[in-house]
């Protein structure tokens, strides 16, 4: 039992042609060999957006190395419907393989080795097997998971009796590919959806939800996505949240593409599944699409749905959503809040650019109660402060006079470490945070930040949560987990409450997946936006650094913050606007605002905060 790796001379094969002039270049990088032997296929380097990558056919007589080797370099073109990959393949192969059940993501390109333990000493077959460490997988539903492990796939080939020429038979469903290739490749696009619980609990509109897919950036985009969204959320969303498309509804039969017109109006022609819908019906199935191609295409600011006679469903602009839908925040903020020297609770107008920081009003800017930490509402009229010693949680009105009351909770927590962490809120005016004791560790919601708190379930949890911070659409909570071991990981889990379950609802965090699976130790972290997250930790190895992820643990494009050392404690808001704040040991409270360095806010205060 065994494998070689050989190498060999090799020749371009991927022709890349720059989309706006039309010129043709052969790309060296990604080469055959002229004889039997072969090398890896290496991951593409980055390339320029503007450029179109070709799949080459396989040229007569090749080899199995160049067979191999060829089609793996056709997986990454631009080819829509793998033509030319398929050309590598027998007809009977072709027919069963599914390249849309899965993009498998390695860290490098594929390792290809020779299977000596085949019999293709008789000169009609050949093996191989293909190699690699798992980085991620997009499945069939476009959805991103990150993995670790091994990958490897036996690949063999047979010779065609009639034509002589070699060909793939047996082959791994999906595609494979490098990280770099799949970067060039694939982009992130946030497709949306409504919260379930919203449409009884919101008197103007629903609360819409990112559900992040991949798709192939070059390969018509927009009507990829729209297929997707008509699709419906991805599983890991669909429990708590509804598409306001009829069961069934895709794209008219025969409509192969979509393009905006020169007024940036977009017509979607729908099947008869769609044609029944009333008006406010289709409002908010436009609002569903408009939300998701602006995350796309931002020029497009007008959405019109057809009947499959050609009638027209409805047409809704992009101002008209708001009283459809909210996205992120019901508003901008208002301040900047964080805890003073005095330990008040004070605010900052403008994002934190106002020169002066001035205490809330009420009784948690008086100082009477000294704070460690502290949130605001996301109507900013209500704000939570932990005690100085992290023990007890105090909720009090922002009103000039208002008293405050006894705490609302508790922890026995011997230590401070092992007490209260910082609270968060969520739409509904619900009150969130961890008790981190150790003799009952626990994640606790107080319905509308009073009453009696409530214990929420968090099956498949594996240590302490260390840090709680919920999402602007109530539906998704980051939660920074302390292990056995020490190191802390970002988790998101997905919100779901029964409310049948008698006087009380029942409240659970479920499906905890890893949003920073390279950060060994996370440090801070806040929602920056839709479905990205801004993170500080350290890397394996000790290397402190900050940057931006997505919910479904793929890294976003564009560049991570500038780097801030001893960082604990970060603001941000899914207003990407408002410029990043965050607490440094060495430096106080500074803010990033976009496109500059960070700059100091002052050195006399900890645990800013956006509302939420």
């Amino acid at each position: 039992m065994g494998a070689d790796r050989v190498g060999g001379v090799r020749r371009p094969v991927r022709a890349v042609a720059y989309a706006a002039s039309g010129v043709l270049l052969l790309a060296g990088c990604a080469s055959m060999p002229d004889s039997g032997d072969l090398r890896d296929v290496e991951s593409t380097p980055r390339q320029d957006s503007q450029l179109r990558v070709f799949a080459m056919p396989p040229r007569e007589d090749a080899p199995p190395a160049e067979i191999v080797q060829g089609f793996l370099e056709a997986l990454t073109s631009d080819d829509p419907q793998y033509a030319t990959a398929r050309q590598y393949l027998t007809g009977t192969a072709s027919g069963h393989w599914r390249p849309e059940q899965s993009t498998t993501v390695l860290a490098g390109g594929p390792d290809i080795q020779v299977d000596r333990t085949t019999g293709h000493d008789s000169g009609d077959d050949y093996a191989f097997t293909l190699t690699g460490t798992k980085v991620a997988r997009v499945d069939a539903q476009q959805s991103y998971t990150p993995m670790v492990g091994g990958y490897s796939q036996p690949v063999h080939l047979t010779r065609d009796k009639k034509s002589g020429q070699w060909r793939i038979d047996v082959l791994p469903q999906g595609v494979v590919m490098g990280q770099s290739d799949f970067q060039r490749n694939y982009t992130s696009v946030n497709k949306y959806y409504f919260a379930s619980d919203t449409w009884a609990n919101s008197v103007t509109s629903a609360t819409a939800v990112a559900d992040p897919v991949f798709v192939r950036r070059r390969v018509d985009a927009m009507t990829q996505v729209v297929r997707s969204l008509l699709s419906g959320p991805t599983r890991w969303l669909e429990s708590a949240v509804s598409s306001s498309f009829p069961a069934g509804t895709a794209l008219r039969r025969g409509v192969a593409s979509l393009a905006p017109d020169d007024q940036n109006r977009l017509t979607v022609p729908l099947n008869g599944k769609a044609s029944g819908v009333g008006r406010e019906k289709c409002r908010e199935m436009a609002t569903q699409l408009l939300f998701t191609l602006q995350n796309l295409t931002p020029t497009v600011d007008t959405v019109t749905l057809q009947r499959t006679d050609g009638g027209t469903l409805c047409s809704l602009k992009e101002d008209q959503t708001e009283t459809v839908a909210t996205r992120g925040s019901v508003k901008q903020p208002d301040y900047l809040y964080f805890v003073d020297d005095k330990r008040r609770l004070v605010r900052i107008a403008d994002g934190g650019t106002a020169a002066v920081a001035e205490p809330v009003p009420g009784a948690l800017g008086e100082g009477v109660q000294k704070l460690s930490a502290a949130a605001v509402s996301w109507d900013e009229h209500t704000a939570a402060g932990v005690g100085y010693d992290g023990k007890s949680l105090f909720v009090g009105s922002l009103v000039a006079g208002g008293a405050l009351d006894a705490p609302v909770l508790v922890s026995q927590g011997k230590a401070e470490g092992d007490r209260l962490t910082a609270p968060s809120w969520d739409a509904r005016g619900d009150l969130w945070v961890a008790d981190r004791d150790p003799a009952r560790p626990r994640l606790v919601l107080l319905e509308q930040g009073e009453g009696e708190p409530l214990d929420v379930r968090v099956p498949g949890l594996k240590g302490r949560v260390d840090a709680v911070r919920v999402a602007a659409d109530g539906v998704r909570i980051a939660l920074v987990v302390k292990a056995e071991n020490g190191s802390k990981s970002l988790l998101i889990g997905r919100i779901e409450r029964d409310e049948k379950a008698g006087d009380r609802p029942v409240v659970s965090v479920l499906e905890l997946r890893s949003a920073a699976p390279e950060l060994e130790d996370v440090t801070a972290m806040s929602w920056a936006g839709d479905s990205r997250l801004v993170v500080a930790g350290r890397e394996e190895g000790g290397v402190q650094t900050m940057r931006y992820v997505q919910v479904d643990g793929s890294t976003p494009e564009g560049p991570p913050p500038a780097a801030l050392t001893g960082v604990q404690s970060i603001a941000a808001t899914e207003d990407e606007q408002l410029p990043l704040v965050a607490y440094s040991s060495e430096d106080g409270i500074v803010q990033l605002p976009s496109g500059a360095q960070w700059q100091k806010v002052t050195k006399d205060g900890l645990a800013p905060v956006y509302p939420g």
